[in-house]
Parts: structure tokens; sequence; C-alpha cells
């Protein structure tokens, strides 16, 4: 990996950590939801534009000629090396005074995820991973689990509201069917990171976006997970699904709920 990204990289680790550190003093206290409901369970906050201005700022100042894509503006620079941004990953969590929910930020050379970073604070966890170099958390080396029977495994799916009525269902009884135990935890960011750290077995979601997902997409490969081709089927350009799971189920997982991982 070029000396560039990885300058880039150690940057950005700063620059994510500051966007944290606004996002925790922005938080609302537990409660009912603050922020602004674009459709059904789909959340807007304040901090999500100000985290990922701040991002955008910080980062455009460092490396005026790279691309920038954040989930709330868009594509607002254009670069060979592009910057994608979720200022806040489990925002309908975070309107809610609740832990689970982070900043992912993903780096891409052209089409190819090179490095990202996931912060959690509540959680206390950074995910970080530079392509050629594996995959971390809170600066100790991850990998998938080892799990090899479907039966014995956690399995997540991400709930959207953009999906067609009875589809969330029908993949849940496939899942259960395998006789894997299913959660859904709200954070698709945080839901593949475990899936790279082991934690859990696999992730599912049926419509998912670029920003979701360029950080982990390097996480997830280079803690030696199975992974969907989300970008050759469409996911550079619009949301559509990924399934990530270690390899010793990821061939059941895939056969039953009817996602390739070719």
């Amino acid at each position: 990996m070029s000396q560039a990204i990885l300058t880039r990289f150690e940057a950005a680790r700063s620059v994510v950590r500051d966007a944290a550190a606004l996002a925790m003093k922005m938080r609302p206290a537990p409660g009912g939801p603050k922020g602004t409901q674009k459709s059904a369970q789909d959340w807007l906050t304040e901090t999500d534009g100000a985290v990922e201005a701040f991002i955008s700022g910080r980062i455009g100042m460092l490396f005026p000629e790279d691309g920038f894509q954040g989930e709330e503006e868009g594509r607002t620079r254009t670069g060979s090396l592009r910057w994608v941004v979720d200022p806040i990953d489990g925002t309908s969590n975070y309107a809610r005074g609740r832990n689970r929910w982070c900043i992912s930020l993903g780096l891409m050379d052209g089409d190819t995820p090179v490095a990202g970073i996931i912060e959690a604070p509540m959680l206390g966890e950074t995910y970080t991973a530079v392509k050629g170099h594996g995959a971390f958390l809170n600066g100790a080396r991850i990998q998938a689990s080892p799990v090899t029977d479907p039966a014995t495994s956690l399995i997540e799916m991400g709930w959207s509201n953009r999906v067609p009525p009875g589809v969330f269902q029908e993949k849940i009884d496939a899942i259960l069917n395998l006789g894997a135990m299913p959660r859904s935890g709200g954070s698709g960011a945080i839901a593949l990171a475990e899936v790279a750290c082991g934690r859990q077995d696999g992730y599912l979601e049926i419509r998912i976006n670029l920003w979701d997902v360029a950080a982990a997409l390097v996480l997830l490969e280079e803690a030696g997970a199975k992974v969907s081709p989300f970008l050759r089927d469409g996911g550079l350009e619009d949301g559509i699904h990924i399934l990530a799971a270690a390899p010793g189920i990821a061939d059941a997982l895939s056969q039953a709920v009817g996602v390739s991982l070719k």
C-alpha cells in the first residue's frame, strides 16, 4: 500500500476521533427520539449534518485533491482517492440515547476500498484496517469467527423500510431454520465490524448504501470474512444487499438466505 494512503489513514484517525468527541457532546439523553423522521424508522439528527461537515472540512484542508462523499450531502468533491463517510451510523439508536452507533469513514482508491475507520465512542471501540495491513479493534488484530456449524452461529440482519413487506421475516425464518440465533442491532457498520472480529458469524441487509459499508469492506477482507460482491453488483451507485459471513458457515448461510457470495 502506498505511503500516500498510509499517511491519509493516520491523519483520518485523528479526524474521526475529534468527530466522535463532537457527536458525544451533541448526543441526546435517553428517552424519546430527538430528531426528524425522514421515513419509517429512518431518523436524521442535527449531529448527522454537523459531524459530516466537520469531517469534510478537516479532510478538505488536509487533502484538498481528494474526493469526498457523505450520506447527507452526497458527492461534494471529486478525486482519484475518495473519502466516504456515514457521520452517524445507527441514527435511530443515537436519537434515543442508546449506545450502538458509530462514525464510519472509508477511503477508496478509484472503486477499491483501501482503508477504513469505524469508531463507536459509547462502546469505547475503534475498528481500523488498511488493505494489506490487517484489521484491528483498539489496536489488537482481529479475525472472523472460526465457527463451522450454523446451529451454533449468531447472525444479525438489518431492517430497512425500503425493503418490501415480508422480506425481513422470510430471511429471518431462513436464518432460524439453520438453527442460528438471529439479532438486529440498528447499525450496519457495527454489525459488519462484529463479523470481522468474530463476535457474530454473519450479517445480512437487503438494502444498504456505500457510506454504510465503505470502511467495513476493508475490515472484512483483512479479517478473512466472506462478503457478497457489493461493489460489483451495483453498490457503488445505489443501495443493494450485502451478506458477510465467517468462512466456515458462509456457504450454508448464503444458500439459506439466497444471497450469492460470488
